[in-house]
């Protein structure tokens, strides 16, 4: 039985630790689901690491772009993303799964695991590493695979150990996230999302989106903020912006990734670029472009 929520129609999914296995972790290696907007969430802690690619972090209400590679711990039934959703590139991923009862039952009574446990409870705020601690733990999660069953042990407690010491990181959320979803819920979020992800080049209307939800306008509205913590105006901008980084990057100048990414004025792309990253489009790519 699979812990995960049910999915949009997929030709994949990717399996979780099973109820009736023992083992407090299970390693994906190389999943590739880059051809899948496969956002879910799953009581199980997850450290993902991905390398060879550029694409979006989103993790519960935070997105954002990675570039080259990425190593991110998300806490319990945090909603996210698949990290290699629509890389074109030639990729490597890592994902291992931590059962909640390794903190619970394991770390939490152990007066030597204490640090353990604190990384585990900053974990509900989604963690990103980076630095010489990505580039280290990055490694040692490639050769998990290839380790025999006690080796493997030690290695994962080897793993987050050096996460528990290392101040090479960000948290993606102010506060600890706290998922809002029901079942129901969240395959209608789901299904949203995708519509986002398949129609931000163009105009979305709140009023379509609530037709399509079935419910009315200011319905809608308060479903959304209630359930994300923003306006759906608020949540596409941001998602259009965070598209918008890719592009910038890419070379494209600030007018064609302005309206490629489905605004309809230069100065609302530019003020609401500001708004979200801290920087005009311009500022934004001069500084990550410059060597």
């Amino acid at each position: 039985m699979c812990n995960f929520v049910t999915f949009i129609p997929m030709k994949i999914e990717l399996e979780t630790i099973e109820p009736e296995s023992k083992s407090l972790f299970r390693l994906l290696h190389d999943p590739k689901l880059s051809h899948l907007f496969y956002w879910h969430f799953h009581p199980e802690y997850e450290l993902v690491y991905i390398e060879g690619a550029n694409g979006t972090r989103h993790v519960g209400d935070h997105i954002s772009e990675y570039e080259e590679t990425d190593l991110v711990l998300i806490g319990s039934n945090i909603p996210h993303l698949n990290f290699d959703y629509g890389v074109k590139t030639t990729y490597r991923e890592e994902v291992l799964h931590i059962k909640p009862s390794f903190k619970n039952t394991f770390v939490e009574p152990m007066p030597e695991l204490q640090s353990l446990n604190r990384l585990l409870d900053l974990s509900r705020y989604g963690i990103a590493f980076h630095g010489e601690t990505k580039k280290t733990v990055g490694k040692l999660l490639k050769e998990l695979h290839t380790l025999k069953p006690f080796e493997y042990f030690m290695a994962i407690m080897n793993i987050l150990k050096r996460l528990s010491q290392s101040n090479e990181f960000q948290l993606l959320h102010k506060k600890p996230y706290k998922n809002r979803y029901s079942k129901k819920e969240q395959s209608r979020i789901r299904e949203i999302y995708a519509l986002i992800d398949e129609r931000y080049q163009g105009k979305i209307s709140v009023d379509e989106v609530a037709q399509f939800c079935n419910l009315t306008k200011p319905a809608f509205c308060r479903y959304f903020k209630k359930a994300t913590g923003s306006t759906f105006i608020e949540f596409l901008n941001q998602y259009r912006i965070s598209q918008s980084k890719r592009l910038l990057l890419s070379g494209k100048n600030v007018s064609e990734t302005c309206f490629e990414c489905g605004f309809e004025s230069l100065s609302y792309f530019n003020r609401t670029f500001k708004k979200v990253t801290g920087e005009n489009p311009s500022a934004f790519k001069k500084r990550l472009l410059t060597v």
